[in-house]
């Protein structure tokens, strides 16, 4: 350990500054207010008792090493004893370190769909901020950047050093970190609220970016890069727009159309060519369709906006479905109709309201043919399956009213006299 390390001040010096008693008591209040507040936002959103809410607080809340950063912090402003007591600044990056862990886990959750993944970000985000942890406590750190700031390149006036690079990286990576987590929590609170799910999705994602520009902004602007270099990469950000990446930045922008207009929403039951299935989400650049079958067909933007798309939920949700049914010539058809109504509304996924509805379509060469029409409300449960139930409930009601469904039939004419066959056969039963 350095001789002039921040620990070995700390164990050396304990009471430079404040007495050794005062400092515990400063950091036991600001750990302490950190576990309550910590305690109350969980029993907010995710606790159901306070028992629960205090131990989320202690494995998991941010709360708790955020709240208590913020009033250690606070206090030690207070008198200029308190700047120079050594426990109290050692403990400063401790619970910075403590919060970094804590929101990346959260922003892994709540951001990666693989917890494999999520525990991967929190375990690389640990180990990088605690090996920068003890080489700051041990004292080791000061020597490293002065090595690091002695290797340098120059580009046009501007000195670049590997220091400047790696706090670069990790100021990068430190504020995009807390931006995820972030627009994480705001893009959840947009989804639960009461308003329209198109603008839900748009504020959600505009808020996104907005977070994002901002965190990578002040993350340039902390290293000490020149802002203005951005406007040659945004001249060159466009000609590539307007060269290569024109499809994607119509899909991009048709996204906003989509989600702004509200010709289509999330929940939406649409039909695209000889594609139909239900609308499960709208990203910025794509849209996610999924079949009553289960097959998922990613759907570019531009292509919602530039053909023609059948939304059969767009003002009414219900959707109207028909099947055919043969009955014989000789049968009471006023009865037979009202009998297939009254059989199509047994069914529980067809709706009362419009009801069933049965008419005489056609006069088939083997029977009358009656199509009998009905609405389901929740097309995305598929469509076979009620279609089948329907079939079944109407056979059953034929079959109990003694209503024939009658059989294929041909009548064949021969030319010039009987059938092949016949006379023979007359020939055997006289003998």
């Amino acid at each position: 350990m350095r001789e002039g390390s921040p620990l070995l001040q700390a164990i050396a010096h304990p009471g430079w500054g404040e007495p050794l008693h005062r400092q515990l008591l400063v950091l036991a209040a600001s750990v302490l207010l950190g576990l309550l507040v910590g305690a109350v936002v969980e029993r907010r959103f995710t606790a159901s008792t306070w028992k629960g809410a205090l131990g989320a607080a202690l494995r998991h809340g941010v709360g708790l090493p955020l709240v208590a950063l913020l009033a250690l912090q606070l206090t030690r402003h207070a008198s200029r004893d308190l700047q120079r007591a050594e426990l109290l600044k050692v403990m400063l990056p401790v619970l910075a370190v403590w919060l970094l862990a804590r929101v990346a886990a959260r922003a892994g959750q709540r951001v990666l769909a693989d917890p494999h993944s999520a525990r991967w970000l929190t375990w690389v985000v640990r180990i990088c901020a605690g090996l920068g942890l003890l080489l700051y406590l041990t004292g080791a750190l000061p020597e490293i950047i002065e090595a690091l700031d002695a290797v340098s390149v120059h580009i046009g006036p501007q000195r670049l050093t590997a220091w400047t690079l790696l706090r670069g990286v990790v100021s990068v990576a430190v504020t995009l970190l807390l931006a995820l987590w972030l627009s994480s929590l705001i893009e959840a609170r947009l989804l639960d609220s009461p308003l329209d799910i198109n603008l839900r999705l748009v504020v959600s994602r505009l808020v996104r970016a907005a977070v994002f520009t901002v965190a990578l902004l002040t993350a340039l602007q902390m290293v000490g890069i020149d802002l203005t270099v951005l406007g040659v990469f945004g001249g060159a950000l466009g000609v590539g727009l307007g060269l290569g990446l024109q499809r994607i930045a119509a899909n991009y922008v048709s996204g906003f159309v989509i989600l702004l207009e509200r010709s289509m929403r999330v929940g939406d039951n649409v039909r695209l060519d000889t594609f139909q299935g239900r609308i499960q989400d709208i990203k910025t650049r794509y849209t996610v369709v999924r079949s009553s079958g289960g097959t998922e067909s990613i759907v570019p933007n531009e292509m919602l906006i530039s053909s023609r798309i059948e939304n059969l939920s767009y003002t009414d949700p219900n959707v109207w479905f028909s099947t055919v049914v043969s009955v014989a010539y000789g049968s009471d058809v006023e009865q037979v109709l009202a009998l297939l109504a009254r059989a199509a509304a047994t069914v529980p996924r067809v709706v009362d309201q419009p009801g069933p509805s049965a008419v005489l379509s056609n006069f088939g060469a083997d029977g009358l043919e009656i199509t009998v029409g009905f609405w389901i409300a929740d097309p995305e449960n598929g469509t076979l399956n009620v279609r089948g139930a329907v079939n079944l409930a109407l056979w059953r009601a034929l079959r109990e009213a003694g209503i024939e469904i009658p059989f294929p039939q041909r009548v064949l004419h021969w030319a010039g006299g009987a059938a092949p066959g016949a006379g023979a056969a007359q020939s055997g039963l006289g003998a």
